[in-house]
């Protein structure tokens, strides 16, 4: 994949070879071949991943990087907010000087129920809603004492979901959010309007495409989400039902110049290779080459 894509800054992520830090998701692929892979599509630059897959120590974890010539976004950190937050500021503490160090720029958060998945969430009381927004607050003070900004991921299976829980938090919180167009979709928001409505509260991008039949039957309660992945509920990008143009171009008339991280969310089983989430990555990346072809 060698055709440029500025004016946009595109950014892989694990995820999209199946690295999830959910327990049982799938088979794992090893770091150097994913970083090998990204490195073959032309990819410079990457979230790295959930805690513990990419090495700890900050100057391994330097030179992983370096030798595959890929340079650190920043990552997701999936954290229970609205209950014990000194445990959760703890841990972003931690995850922040990781990321800090390797010149990554972006704390990317999620308000994780404790379920150890995305399956299932249980209603917050006010009390415990109040406890989120203020854990997130003191998780965007930590970070920026690393020189991180924050940004809180809507996310399918954790209690900021829904198009009410989106809006809600955007008025009770001061952190922007990072529009991610497959979770957005999933939990019954459109992305495109969403962009229009907040364009000066998104910090940063994840692009997916979603097959809508498959999200539909996620809504709905008749299919879990991990189940609904391993049926093909993401696309590569311009094969689903988003409309990644109409995004990614009224994203770039606002003004917006951060990142747009390739998430596919995929689960691969034990005789799957990189091979394939690597083809499926190849076309979405032909897809945003071609938008930026178009002028857009």
């Amino acid at each position: 994949m060698t055709e440029p894509l500025y004016p946009l800054r595109i950014a892989a992520a694990p995820i999209s070879w199946g690295v999830c830090e959910v327990p049982g998701w799938g088979h794992v692929l090893d770091a150097r071949t994913v970083l090998s892979e990204m490195a073959a599509l032309g990819l410079a630059a990457t979230e790295l991943g959930p805690p513990g897959y990419l090495p700890r120590d900050p100057d391994e974890l330097r030179s992983l990087l370096e030798t595959f010539g890929i340079a650190a976004v920043g990552g997701f950190l999936a954290q229970v907010l609205h209950a014990e937050p000194e445990r959760a500021i703890a841990a972003a503490k931690e995850t922040a000087a990781l990321f800090a160090a390797t010149g990554a720029d972006v704390l990317v958060l999620a308000a994780a129920t404790g379920l150890g998945g995305y399956d299932a969430r249980p209603e917050l009381s006010e009390s415990e809603w109040r406890t989120l927004i203020g854990t997130a607050a003191a998780i965007r003070d930590v970070a920026a004492e690393c020189g991180l900004r924050t940004v809180l991921h809507p996310h399918v299976g954790t209690h900021v979901e829904t198009e009410p829980e989106v809006e809600r938090f955007l008025a009770d919180s001061d952190l922007d959010i990072c529009l991610d167009t497959g979770h957005l979709l999933i939990g019954g928001t459109d992305p495109v309007q969403l962009a229009q409505r907040h364009a000066g509260r998104i910090g940063h991008i994840h692009l997916k495409d979603v097959r809508s039949a498959v999200a539909d039957e996620v809504r709905g309660g008749t299919v879990e989400y991990s189940e609904a992945v391993r049926r093909g509920l993401y696309a590569p990008l311009g094969e689903g039902d988003v409309d990644i143009a109409a995004l990614v171009r009224s994203m770039h008339a606002a003004g917006y110049r951060g990142w747009y991280v390739m998430e596919q969310d995929t689960a691969l089983r034990p005789t799957d290779s990189a091979e394939m989430p690597s083809r499926d990555t190849e076309r979405s990346l032909r897809h945003l080459a071609g938008l930026v072809a178009a002028r857009i």
